[in-house]
């Protein structure tokens, strides 16, 4: 048992034996309790390094080494659900070399994904899609005559989600030689919600255990097995042999260790998810690591103001998919447990529920990551925005996230948003101009949302105040001699700033992109020739292309500035916005272009 993260690689001679599925074969099964251990080992070393998950990998090892020991893969289908566990997967599959390049630009991808290993057979980073894309993979093996197994990993958290049931469901239908394992860990990001949780992870004698999930799984026409030990080779390797050996559809449901192997993390599952990068600082570097831990961060922000209003408005309450501790509702659950509800892995009905909610006369705020709205999309135009209920949408994580890469990016709520009617969209640049959103969103009778960053902002420091903002007006920070305007949109104000003091550009803080200012744009299209827009968000569709179609009539032309028509790698925020000309030398290259 671990106690600390090991700084220097420790050895590894076994692994080093066995680091690709046709070498671990090899393999007796007696020699695979060390294995793990050095897997294990390695994998700690690995990640204190990079940063990353790692709590879900520990605990499934023994799983990993067991999956790739008894299948032929990559010829059988193997699919990792959301991709947080794949770090022993990726190992053992010809990548222990790469893996201190993990999450880097160039370097390896912190999911399973399909350009980086023919091991890696369906890329993953959202919840849930694993039991859909395994029963695809089998019944196409079918199709084309061939004899392949397909596995499905999944958790207890997300098979919470609606899809996953579907997938089920489906699979019953067709009859499909299918493997789902259940990784029942009680944990997803956050404690696991909900019924199905609760009942998991009841208290019963494993017989009656067994027996209650029998007739649950069974229901569904599938042969269970478990609840079994998955991190005891004795046990976990028989019943997988067992049920790769038998047809149509079988769930294999084990308990793991979240963290296993790793004191600090088995204790705290949920603060050791993930985890940064441990590097040794120096003096003046732990001063600047002080000072930034004393700022708050945008969902800092949020949580803050949440527990403000709630105190005094008993009518305004929290939904969150599973995501409390990433949004920053943890104090507000503590303060107001009634009016709290994580509803686990289930973006559509988090905003079903919303609606429900409001149609009550409740104020109710989802607090989603813009990456996980996505799910939801149905939901929000068919039963919020065409009934036109308050509700508020808090996207947090908006615009590029770093080192998860283009899964978890943030860069289409606005496109996806500003085309549906009764919907207003904010993008505060700062924590301050956050609170100011959040106050005027909470005035507001009808859809908003509100998106922001993740990390920090420009602000030092806020004020608690109640003031608000007048719906659809933009600010002008600057009145420049140029005839160029430049219209942010969003948290590169510091970029845009320090670029329209050098042009000498005249610069608008827009804070909306649904309405638009558009008495603004009027009064600027009299005598500004050119408008830059910079968002952190895609091109297309974006806030630039909502300004380019209100003034399409008059004599200006646009440059608009944004994520480009393409998936962003993972690397770090700062790089990714190098990429895409969002720095300020690339905003500066643009405008400079124009110039000439």
């Amino acid at each position: 048992m671990y106690q600390t993260i090991p700084t220097s690689a420790p050895p590894t001679p076994l692994l080093d034996q066995a680091c690709n599925p046709s070498e671990l074969r090899k393999l007796s099964t007696q020699q695979l309790p060390e294995l793990a251990e050095q897997l294990r080992a390695f994998l700690l070393y690995c990640v204190g390094q990079t940063g990353g998950h790692f709590g879900g990998g520990l605990g499934v090892v023994e799983l990993t080494i067991a999956l790739h020991y008894l299948l032929d893969t990559p010829n059988d289908h193997l699919i990792w659900d959301v991709g947080h566990q794949s770090y022993p997967h990726k190992i053992l599959t010809g990548r222990k070399s790469a893996m201190l390049s993990m999450r880097q630009l160039n370097g390896l991808h912190p999911f399973p994904d399909r350009n980086e290993s023919n091991y890696d057979d369906f890329g993953t980073g959202h919840s849930s899609t694993s039991i859909s894309a395994a029963l695809g993979m089998s019944v196409a093996d079918h199709l084309n005559n061939l004899n392949h197994h397909s596995v499905a990993v999944i958790g207890d958290g997300a098979l919470s989600a609606g899809l996953a049931f579907e997938a089920l469901n489906h699979a019953s239908h067709v009859n499909a030689n299918l493997l789902v394992i259940l990784n029942d860990n009680e944990m997803s990001i956050s404690e696991n919600e909900g019924g199905l949780a609760k009942y998991l992870a009841n208290k019963l004698k494993p017989k009656d255990v067994s027996e209650a999930n029998t007739a649950l799984f069974e229901a569904l026409a599938f042969d269970y097995t478990g609840p079994l030990d998955g991190n005891d080779f004795n046990t976990l390797l028989p019943a997988l042999q067992k049920a790769l050996n038998s047809d149509g559809p079988q769930f294999l449901h084990i308990t793991t260790v979240k963290g296993k192997g790793f004191y600090p993390a088995e204790s705290d599952p949920v603060g050791y998810h993930a985890i940064t990068k441990i590097e040794p600082l120096n003096k003046q570097q732990m001063n600047v690591a002080k000072a930034v831990t004393k700022r708050k961060t945008f969902a800092n922000i949020f949580g803050h103001w949440m527990c403000e209003q709630a105190a005094t408005n008993n009518k305004l309450v929290a939904i969150t998919p599973a995501m409390k501790e990433g949004s920053d509702l943890v104090e507000f659950a503590k303060r107001f447990p009634e009016r709290f509800f994580d509803v686990a892995i289930a973006e559509q009905h988090a905003l079903t529920f919303a609606a429900g909610l409001a149609c009550a006369d409740i104020k109710p705020v989802v607090a989603i990551y813009s990456t996980f709205l996505q799910r939801g999309y149905d939901q929000y135009i068919h039963d919020i925005a065409v009934q036109n209920l308050p509700v508020i949408i808090a996207i947090d994580r908006a615009g590029l996230v770093g080192q998860d890469g283009a899964t978890h990016a943030g860069c289409y709520d606005i496109a996806a948003l500003r085309c549906i009617p009764n919907t207003i969209i904010m993008t505060p640049s700062d924590e301050q101009e956050l609170w100011l959103a959040l106050n005027t969103a909470q005035s507001i009778n009808s859809p908003i949302a509100i998106r922001y960053p993740r990390g920090f902002g420009a602000c030092q420091s806020i004020e608690n105040n109640t003031a608000i903002c007048e719906l659809g007006k933009g600010k002008v920070l600057r009145s420049g001699k140029s005839k160029m305007a430049l219209l942010n949109f969003g948290p590169l104000l510091p970029q845009a700033l320090e670029n329209a003091q050098r042009f000498d550009l005249t610069l608008v803080d827009m804070r909306f992109v649904k309405p638009l200012d558009e008495a603004l744009l009027d009064e600027l299209a009299q005598d500004h020739n050119h408008f830059f827009t910079l968002e952190d968000h895609a091109i297309t569709a974006g806030a630039g292309s909502a300004v380019g179609q209100y003034l399409a009539d008059r004599p200006v032309t646009f440059t608009h500035l944004g994520i480009p028509d393409a998936l962003i790698a993972h690397g770090t925020r700062e790089e990714q916005l190098e990429i895409c000309g969002l720095d300020t030398q690339g905003i500066a290259r643009s405008i400079q272009a124009k110039l000439s």
